[in-house]
């Protein structure tokens, strides 16, 4: 008896020992190809791929600025980030499908993880320290987009009303001698000189007299715009081109006249609303790039929805070199119009990237009789 016993057991370890090596080789195949797709992974990510790589930025531009870099690199690394945890949950998920689905002759109830404690800590743990990694780069990222700095090397008024825009330089100085006080004092002490005249003025009864929006002038509600000595203004015929110089900072500082419309230059990989009475609604209506690092064209649209033609609201940021810049500037203040005093300087007097839009809104309908 006792010999049968023996005989048993030995045969029970040997059959465990056969039906354990598949599980082992399978463990063994399984994390082989988990370091196998790490170490390709970290292949690709330390080797001289470049992060502006058309795969690495996920439908992303470029970028034509140092803010708008290194928001397209967050969004890589986090797209990156998201990948891998998709990857590894996914692989997982058919892991267990796999290899752990109910056989003939599984036990009816298969053993059980619950209440291992390393094991919760662990899936418990790790999703908040993605999120605060994650949030970490989000916060860096958005205080130097936000970044001011004092002085900027241009500043620019940026007015949209429906459905165009218009642009005007209120300062600039290029560092290296050149500078433009571009405020149209006329313009806007006439504005005040008229609101004082409007509040002084009484009615039949001797009170003052209201204006006609919630009680305040009509130029009251505008006077948070601002008037320049340069200006272009977009129209339906031709599309309104900002002229900027490449290495400069640059201040933008927006304001709406009618609607909130918004002030978006895909290749900034930025984006802000354009509010009217900015500081009665809380706007920060001011921002600032760094340089824009090369020359060229680049459309600009208005991306909040604000009536018919919002769709066709768009306009060009032309980058040009600061030496251009300069004699744009000087070619404007002579008189010349904005297409003048583009052509003036060797670049295209039309917009490039974009084209004006038709205003037309007969309804179109087929009047051929089909047959």
């Amino acid at each position: 008896m006792c010999g049968d016993q023996e005989g048993v057991s030995v045969a029970h370890k040997a059959s465990d020992e056969i039906g354990a090596r598949p599980a082992r080789r399978r463990g063994s195949v399984l994390r082989r190809a988990g370091l196998a797709v790490s170490l390709g992974i970290t292949a690709m990510l330390v080797s001289g791929c470049s992060i502006d790589n058309v795969w690495l930025r996920f439908g992303w531009p470029s970028g034509v600025t140092p803010q708008a870099h290194r928001m397209r690199e967050l969004w890589t690394w986090s797209v990156v980030a998201a990948l891998i945890m998709g990857v590894l949950v996914w692989g997982l998920t058919f892991w267990t499908v796999i290899f752990h689905r109910k056989k003939k002759d599984s036990p009816e109830f298969p053993r059980q993880t619950g209440y291992n404690v390393p094991l919760e800590l662990s899936y418990t743990a790790i999703p908040f320290v993605i999120i605060a990694v994650l949030f970490y780069f989000t916060v860096v990222v958005q205080n130097y987009v936000h970044e001011k700095v004092d002085n900027p090397d241009v500043v620019v008024d940026v007015t949209a009303f429906q459905w165009n825009w218009k642009f005007g330089y209120r300062d600039v100085d290029l560092k290296n001698g050149f500078t433009y006080n571009g405020v149209d004092t006329v313009r806007e002490d006439a504005n005040q000189e008229q609101l004082q005249g409007y509040a002084e003025q009484t009615n039949e009864h001797g009170r003052e007299q209201p204006g006609p929006v919630h009680g305040r002038p009509e130029n009251d509600i505008l006077s948070f715009l601002h008037y320049n000595k340069i200006e272009t203004v977009g129209t339906s015929t031709e599309v309104p081109i900002l002229v900027l110089p490449t290495g400069k900072v640059i201040e933008f500082q927006l304001a709406a006249a009618d609607v909130i419309h918004a002030f978006w230059v895909p290749e900034f990989l930025f984006k802000r609303d354009v509010m009217p009475n900015p500081k009665e609604n809380n706007s920060d209506n001011v921002f600032q790039i760094s340089e824009i690092d090369r020359e060229g064209a680049f459309v600009g649209r208005c991306a909040e929805m604000c009536g018919t033609f919002h769709s066709m609201m768009n306009f060009e940021v032309r980058a040009v070199t600061p030496e251009k810049f300069e004699s744009y500037i000087k070619a404007r203040e002579s008189g010349m119009t904005n297409a003048a005093a583009l052509d003036s300087i060797g670049e295209s007097p039309v917009a490039t990237s974009t084209q004006p839009f038709n205003t037309d809104r007969t309804v179109k309908t087929d009047t051929t009789e089909s047959k």
